[in-house]
């Protein structure tokens, strides 16, 4: 870091470090706009954006939001073959895990706590998500799911009616829709995981943990050299992008 402030270089940092190195982070939903300019940032890890990604547009409809959620972790990603566990699951015995209270340095007025485990799988993230809404929240199941259908990198399928009920699925859907690596920067919410209980929320989400923070990290410059403000034009502009390079 002190090589790149005494060149006058922009730099952004990823997840896996802390947000103490640079005093700021960065997801495009939660806080495009406090970094507008600044020399430097952290991308904040794939799980924390995925959890952004879903409870910051409940947030700003709610204004007040609690949660609790459990990181079900990929143990490594395809191509690394010198991690774990294999025949285990593995709980990350520092409590809280750093995901939630991560997701407070992008949007501190979420209070989040989070627990995590690591399991033998390759392919994607799975969490597990209980938010408690203010009383008069105004909110259904149904009304949810549209927020979130209208909320960019987002994407709601049914498990039962898309026949999409495992990240398998949700990889093989990824490669059929034309996606090169199976890459899925959106989140993947099942639809029939969703239940609004009284002013408690359950679902499910799945990360792919390989490519949903690349869009962000150009949103991220765009911020930075303070080329366009408004976080959702941003992201309108790399998505379009992304689709144009795979042809779709």
């Amino acid at each position: 870091l002190a090589k790149y402030k005494a060149a006058g270089i922009k730099h952004i940092f990823q997840g896996g470090e802390k947000h103490a190195l640079t005093g700021r982070s960065y997801t495009s939903s939660a806080n495009h706009a406090d970094n507008l300019g600044v020399d430097g940032t952290r991308v904040v890890s794939c799980n924390t954006t995925g959890l952004s990604r879903t409870l910051v547009p409940l947030y700003e409809h709610c204004g007040s939001l609690k949660v609790e959620c459990t990181m079900i972790r990929r143990a490594a990603d395809p191509g690394d073959s010198k991690k774990g566990p294999i025949n285990a699951i593995a709980p990350v015995l520092k409590v809280p895990s750093h995901h939630g209270p991560d997701v407070m340095t992008v949007k501190p007025e979420i209070e989040i706590n989070s627990l995590a485990v690591a399991v033998p799988t390759t392919i994607m993230h799975v969490h597990a998500i209980v938010a408690d809404l203010p009383e008069g929240h105004g909110l259904t199941t149904e009304s949810v799911l549209e927020m979130w259908r209208n909320t960019p990198r987002v994407i709601i399928m049914s498990g039962a009616g898309d026949r999409i009920t495992t990240t398998a699925e949700v990889m093989e859907m990824a490669r059929d829709i034309g996606r090169k690596w199976g890459d899925l920067h959106e989140i993947f919410v099942w639809e029939d995981g969703v239940k609004l209980n009284g002013d408690r929320l359950y679902y499910f989400q799945a990360i792919h943990q390989e490519s949903d923070v690349i869009p962000e990290n150009v949103d991220c410059i765009r911020a930075m050299m303070n080329t366009e403000a408004d976080w959702r034009a941003s992201v309108a502009k790399t998505d379009a992008a992304i689709s144009a390079y795979y042809g779709l």
